[in-house]
């Protein structure tokens, strides 16, 4: 795609280029779009669903066949159980976004993050960018000024999006276009629909559209985006920009019309034949049959039985079992209601069973921070324009995933506490599943220093502590905390506690005055 850039570059954006560019990806973005219609389980999306009965050609007119109206279409979306177990695995967990709060200059970047974060819910917006990522390749994100001047952020789908990079990469687009279908009423009142196509570039934003689709698109407005790059950026789910079940839906089509057929032949059971051993049936003996349901055999070899099909459910069983395991492994997925994931498994264990998902996931999130990376990039040369911080302080936002898996609590405390020592604080920390926010958890650590700890306040008279729990600070001071009594600043003698816990009034035994608690 290169050439567009070049010719963009020389001429500008034109209507022959639009036309060029709409025909030439059409196929790429019809894909995207089957590929989330197939996950949303739309009729024509799924190839089970449209299937219709098998016409037998049975070249006598006279005889006609019972069992091929049934025709079951099961559907088993096992394209989205791949994408929703990756899904709720890898953005389960909220990712966080880490600055150093430490640092005065970068303060106000870590507010200016937390507060967009907030306005555009990016914990929603990242487990959506992720759920199409892995549906459709990649999914695509648009970054705009609202009416009130806020930095905004929304996700945009795939199949409406062509972005051009130099680098090849849809996380650093030189230029994109959102290519969509909208209905307006027209002055009858009559619903028209208008093709528009949106043009971003490092400072524009151009809006095309064309009522006929033989007719060139007309230029309709344009406007200044506010950033010094392309606010239209793709989130990639790996190099090749394919889907999770992309590599697997023909073994899904094969799982699907397997369970079909032998739902058919189960139920096709009801539509056996009746034989007659030794005896004969006319109208009247039918008409009689279904009448009373009473046969009469007169002779002694007479019989009646069905006439039915032998079905192996064990190979079907065997078969589904296999097409399962092959779709799983292939797409790297797992099926966590296997009853290999039940019981007390370790830590290890759990993640080698995990290894292929966790696999798969590290590529995303690569991907994925890559992506974020850009987006700070042009989310900075907004608020570098409002003094938050420079354009290249979004090299110092760093993102931490954590995986939604159960939590052995126990074994993370114990290997906690073997690390005490070890290597720093912040690190022991960020290793623990239960601690979201280090530097927040580091923060309540020295509070709880503080108020439990060698700092402790006085609690006043509520009985006396034996002087091996108290801590050992000055002679003087440790005998005082260990009863009730305190010094006098007007004569230091030794006082009695006259008031509550919170008052630090004393009345002195040897000169009768009263001051405050000397710590």
């Amino acid at each position: 795609m290169n050439e567009y850039i070049t010719y963009i570059d020389e001429k500008g954006v034109t209507p022959l280029l639009l036309d060029k560019l709409v025909d030439e990806t059409k196929s790429e973005r019809n894909k995207r779009l089957l590929n989330y219609n197939r996950y949303k389980a739309e009729l024509s999306a799924v190839p089970i669903l449209t299937r219709q009965p098998t016409d037998y050609d049975q070249g006598n007119a006279q005889v006609q066949r019972v069992d091929d109206k049934v025709n079951n279409t099961l559907n088993n979306p096992l394209d989205a159980e791949i994408v929703d177990t990756k899904v709720g695995y890898m953005f389960g967990n909220p990712i966080s976004y880490v600055v150093d709060k430490q640092a005065q200059s970068l303060t106000k970047l870590s507010e200016a993050i937390e507060l967009f974060n907030l306005r555009n819910s990016v914990d929603d917006l990242d487990s959506e960018s992720g759920k199409k990522t892995a549906i459709c390749g990649y999914s695509a994100r648009l970054l705009y000024i609202d009416t009130d001047g806020n930095e905004r952020a929304m996700v945009i789908d795939p199949w409406e999006t062509i972005i051009l990079s130099e680098t090849a990469d849809v996380s650093e687009p030189k230029y994109a276009f959102r290519y969509f279908k909208v209905a307006e009423l027209d002055a009858e009142g009559e619903k028209v629909e208008i093709e528009q196509l949106v043009f971003y570039d490092a400072t524009t934003e151009k809006v095309y559209t064309r009522v006929e689709k033989d007719s060139p698109f007309v230029l309709k407005d344009e406007r200044k985006h506010l950033f010094d790059y392309c606010p239209l950026f793709g989130i990639p789910n790996n190099e090749e920009l394919q889907g999770d079940a992309d590599k697997v839906y023909k073994l899904i089509d094969a799982y699907d019309r397997t369970l079909s057929d032998a739902s058919n032949e189960i139920e096709q059971f009801r539509l056996t034949y009746l034989v007659l051993k030794g005896m004969g049936m006319d109208e009247d003996d039918a008409e009689k049959l279904a009448r009373t349901g009473i046969f009469e055999l007169m002779g002694e070899h007479d019989d009646i039985k069905y006439l039915t099909k032998d079905v192996n459910d064990q190979m079907i069983e065997n078969h589904l079992n296999r097409l399962e395991e092959n779709i799983m492994r292939l797409a790297k997925s797992v099926n966590f209601s296997d009853e290999s994931f039940a019981g007390n498994a370790s830590g290890v264990a759990m993640k080698y069973k995990l290894m292929g998902l966790e696999n798969k996931c590290k590529t995303m999130e690569r991907k994925f921070t890559t992506a974020l990376r850009y987006q700070f990039k042009v989310l900075c040369s907004a608020w570098a324009k409002k003094g938050i911080c420079s354009n290249e302080d979004f090299l110092k936002v760093w993102y931490e995933y954590k995986r939604n898996i159960p939590i052995d609590l126990l074994s993370e405390a114990q290997a906690s506490q073997a690390l005490k020592g070890l290597v720093s604080e912040r690190t022991r920390l960020s290793k623990l599943s239960i601690v979201d926010d280090v530097d927040y958890e580091l923060e309540e650590m020295e509070k709880d220093a503080k108020l439990y700890g060698n700092d402790l306040e006085p609690l006043g008279d509520f009985g006396t502590q034996d002087e091996e729990t108290t801590p050992k600070k000055k002679k003087n001071e440790s005998s005082a905390r260990s009863s009730s009594k305190k010094l006098c600043e007007e004569c230091g003698g030794s006082g009695e506690v006259t008031s509550t816990r919170t008052s630090k009034q004393i009345v002195c035994k040897k000169c009768g005055g009263s001051g405050e608690v000397r710590r």
